[in-house]
């Protein structure tokens, strides 16, 4: 689950979203290197996101694609239960990992989207009109 914010100017930067959201709701926010999708800037150097957990297993990355513009993604923000329960990287699976990641999919589905949401209306205050 994914979406595109264009925000209000003043929530330009990270440290201003993370701020918003510290006073807005009672989740966890911090500022960390992006280790899920490794992304990098124009020197090589591994850029940041906005991190905001709701519990070890529902949580949601948030980083700028362009000025004003952000990106939100549903991710588990434990690195371990990420490892067990996320988004296969695998290009090739066996039959055993494809049906324990649909079984698993169908299961957390539910849960991930409603948490997925509730976060989401978080945002939405700092989105522009």
């Amino acid at each position: 689950m994914e979406s595109t914010l264009k925000v209000q100017h003043e929530y330009n930067t990270l440290e201003k979203v993370e701020q918003f959201v510290k006073q807005e709701s009672s989740y966890n926010c911090s500022i960390e290197y992006d280790s899920w999708d490794v992304r990098t800037d124009a020197n090589g150097q591994m850029e940041k996101c906005a991190l905001i957990k709701k519990s070890g297993m529902h949580g949601m990355k948030i980083h700028f694609t362009k000025e004003n513009e952000i990106l939100i993604c549903h991710l588990i923000p434990s690195k371990v239960m990420n490892a067990y329960f996320g988004r296969s990287q695998k290009t090739r699976r066996n039959i055993l990992e494809i049906i324990a990641g649909s079984i698993k999919d169908s299961l957390l589905l539910g849960s991930q989207k409603k948490a997925f949401k509730e976060m989401e209306e978080v945002l939405l205050k700092i989105a522009e009109k």
